[in-house]
């Protein structure tokens, strides 16, 4: 089994670590644009610049052409995108135009498409549509609650594949279920990806209310508050609320919201000391998917009619409409409910 990943960044590396520890090092490829990039990976042993202090496997296989990377594989294999959110679009759509065979295609990315307030799944079925021809690919996500320098550590991990190809889940389980990592399945697409993307939302909020010293009470108000939130959305979006439970759901809500390795996290805290959003991005050195995602997942709630405050105060706080103080006060200003 070979197992290709597009993106050299933090998780994707740690990811082509997790299946070199399975599978042969040379079976697993790790593709970047960046020629130095791959150069320097090769002489350090480790992605310096996105996962410092990781050794990587001495025989993992580093490609910067495109082409090759996907051709190398065949219909039992597995292609894994690990770009951001904002690079699912153009990546698929180079694969699907490459490829004469039909692929195993998981994403790692989590969020909606800014633009379009599209689910992943979706943008890869937009594409296919145009790009495919004609050709039944397998398509998933896998996802959870990971922080990319402890997975490329080797330390215990649970993540969920989701699909409806059971064959898909069990090729991916075959990758990475392994050493310290287990990994689950699900048929709820909607659901993995709709927790993924609003759980980095609230965890800008529960960064907030920590940087202004609310107290223990008040993250736990944000978190399970925030939880009903994405449930009724994720529901309303066609998934299943029980899936919010889970590790894509509250297991990651609560990893994102609490871990100082958290980037989302650490937005939110940064704006409660007043720092303008812009600076706050200019010294994070990566993505952070919830400033990126907020406002979608605001407009697909419009869209479904589903209540949000949380998630669209925090919309407001990273359009600058509105500071993080005045946010927490018309939060704690709305009229009682019902808890259910």
């Amino acid at each position: 089994m070979k197992v290709t990943l597009l993106g050299a960044g933090a998780w994707g590396t740690a990811m082509a670590s997790q299946a070199a520890r399975q599978l042969r090092a040379e079976d697993v490829c790790l593709w970047s644009r960046s020629t130095e990039q791959l150069k320097a990976i090769a002489q350090g042993g480790e992605n310096h610049t996105y996962l410092p202090g990781i050794a990587l496997p001495k025989h993992l296989q580093l490609e910067s052409d495109f082409a090759a990377a996907v051709k190398r594989l065949g219909r039992e294999d597995l292609l894994v995108i690990a770009t951001p959110m904002s690079g699912l679009s153009e990546t698929i759509a180079k694969v699907l135009k490459i490829t004469d065979h039909p692929l195993n295609i998981i994403w790692l990315c989590k969020g909606l498409e800014p633009a379009t307030a599209l689910l992943p799944h979706q943008v890869v079925e937009r594409e296919d549509q145009l790009h495919s021809h004609g050709l039944k690919h397998s398509y998933g996500a896998l996802s959870g609650p990971s922080f990319a320098h402890e997975v490329g550590a080797g330390m215990p991990c649970a993540l969920t594949v989701a699909s409806s190809s059971e064959e898909l889940c069990k090729i991916v389980q075959a990758a990475f279920h392994h050493g310290n990592m287990r990994v689950y399945s699900s048929d709820d697409l909607i659901g993995v990806e709709l927790g993924g993307a609003v759980k980095n939302v609230l965890a800008i909020a529960a960064g907030i209310g920590d940087g202004l010293s609310l107290g223990l009470n008040a993250r736990a108000a944000v978190l399970t508050r925030g939880l009903a939130e994405m449930m009724r959305l994720v529901k309303a979006a066609g998934g299943k609320s029980e899936t919010c439970m889970g590790l894509t759901g509250v297991g990651d809500l609560i990893l994102t919201a609490t871990g100082d390795l958290s980037r989302n996290r650490r937005v939110g805290l940064e704006l409660a000391k007043g720092k303008s959003l812009n600076q706050i991005l200019a010294g994070l050195g990566h993505v952070a998917e919830g400033v990126l995602c907020a406002a979608a997942v605001g407009d697909l709630a419009k869209r479904l009619q589903v209540e949000m405050p949380i998630t669209a105060m925090m919309g407001e706080v990273l359009a600058g409409k509105l500071d993080a103080k005045d946010a927490v006060r018309k939060l704690m200003g709305r009229d009682p409910k019902i808890e259910t």
